[in-house]
């Protein structure tokens, strides 16, 4: 292990330490978006769900933009951009007065999560050895859940969850995290990046897009992975939404702060334990096992009636989300061209459909049923997030088929 943690990239390091920084910035304020704009704002739970959807939308088509121009201009560029565009994005969540301010707020964050995200990962991938793939991008997963840890936490001490100060310090980071960027490039240049396009005639974005929909594998993946997120989706909109307004709850934003520590603690202590023990199972079955863990917790947050049927509640549906998204990237990884490898990833944020659906058919649901009346809201939530099941199986079913073809391709040719 000490070994390969040498081996990693100083510009890696980079990120992932710059992640945990920037996700404890704004886990402190995004999280409790829909809180503060139902309780500080005035906005309904259906404008609140629009608000919060907005971002994965926008995010949906920008994902695929910012992969494919990160193949064509090089990542560096499109990291510096995404970055410093995050830090005014959240400034401008600190003076927005007007409900239709953060819909735009949060169009313009979606676009910078929606590039930064896919060129971070495509860049991980260009500067690590196979080998240390796996560990690289479990490192980046953890450092996530590491500022979720404490952001919600710290927001909640200071009493940043209602206060648009919250975003202020986030806008704070990523100018810090920024300038840290252009230090590394400084110091460790990146010769190639970018450059491919020059001696090779670089792909065209219809041709992309033909490209990714022709591999079946990769589709069914897509679409089952929509409804993962879809039921992920919940954790961070419905259910701060649910345990606000539910009459039953004191101090509902307050729990909802604690579960989302809980959450990220959850993943880091059996994040490389589960990945351990998923790794030997073929690619796409710890979606599938992920998937469905999901779906129940999401019931369960229908059934509490008290704190430890939550904090039940929260593991399992901890453990659900290490088994769907740990080993995400490097299933788009393996399958991906390494030509298009920034366009893959970038591809995959179609997932984010998900996002979208998720906020707008939670609000609903509780603008229609009330959150007086729990099974009501989260019975569908969980049944169309369990959807995702059938698609990963068939993208299981047709990998398996494609690497006995392979295999006996293999053989074939060596004899």
């Amino acid at each position: 292990m000490n070994s390969q943690l040498k081996q990693i990239h100083p510009l890696a390091w980079t990120i992932i330490v710059g992640t945990i920084f920037g996700r404890m910035a704004t886990s402190m304020s995004i999280p409790f978006l829909s809180i503060y704009l139902t309780q500080t704002m005035g906005a309904s739970p259906s404008q609140t769900g629009v608000i919060v959807a907005v971002s994965a939308l926008v995010g949906v088509f920008a994902s695929f933009y910012g992969g494919y121009v990160s193949d064509r201009i090089g990542r560096k560029k499109v990291l510096f951009i995404s970055v410093f565009g995050w830090a005014i994005v959240f400034i401008g969540f600190a003076v927005a007065d007007r409900i239709w301010m953060f819909f735009v707020m949060n169009a313009l964050n979606g676009i910078c999560r929606a590039t930064f995200e896919p060129t971070s990962r495509a860049l991980l991938s260009d500067i690590t050895s196979a080998s240390n793939k796996l560990l690289v991008f479990n490192l980046r997963y953890a450092a996530i859940n590491l500022g979720v840890v404490f952001g919600p936490l710290l927001g909640l001490y200071l009493g940043l969850s209602d206060s648009n100060l919250s975003f202020l310090v986030a806008g704070g980071v990523y100018v810090a995290y920024g300038a840290l960027l252009i230090v590394q490039f400084m110091i460790h240049p990146l010769p190639s990046d970018g450059q491919a396009a020059a001696h090779t005639e670089p792909i065209r974005i219809r041709e992309a897009f033909r490209t990714t929909g022709k591999d079946p594998i990769f589709m069914y993946i897509l679409i089952g992975s929509i409804f993962c997120v879809l039921g992920y989706g919940h954790f961070s909109s419905t259910l701060p939404q649910f345990m606000s307004l539910n009459p039953h709850m004191h101090d509902g934003a307050k729990w909802f702060g604690y579960m989302l520590s809980l959450n990220a603690v959850v993943v880091l202590a059996v994040q490389f334990p589960v990945v351990r023990v998923a790794s030997k199972f073929p690619p796409v079955v710890p979606l599938i096992v992920g998937n469905a863990m999901v779906s129940v917790s999401l019931l369960m947050f229908g059934l509490a009636q008290s704190p430890w049927m939550l904090v039940l509640a929260v593991i399992i549906f901890t453990v659900g989300e290490v088994l769907m998204f740990t080993l995400m990237d490097v299933l788009v990884d393996r399958i991906a061209k390494p030509e298009l490898r920034g366009t893959y990833f970038g591809m995959i944020g179609f997932n984010n459909l998900g996002n979208v659906s998720a906020p707008i058919f939670g609000g609903v649901l509780l603008d229609t049923f009330g959150a007086e009346h729990p099974l009501l809201v989260f019975i569908p939530i969980a049944v169309t997030a369990v959807c995702g099941v059938p698609f990963l199986w068939a993208a299981h079913k047709r990998l398996r088929m494609r690497e006995e073809q392979q295999s006996v391709g293999g053989v074939t040719a060596a004899s």
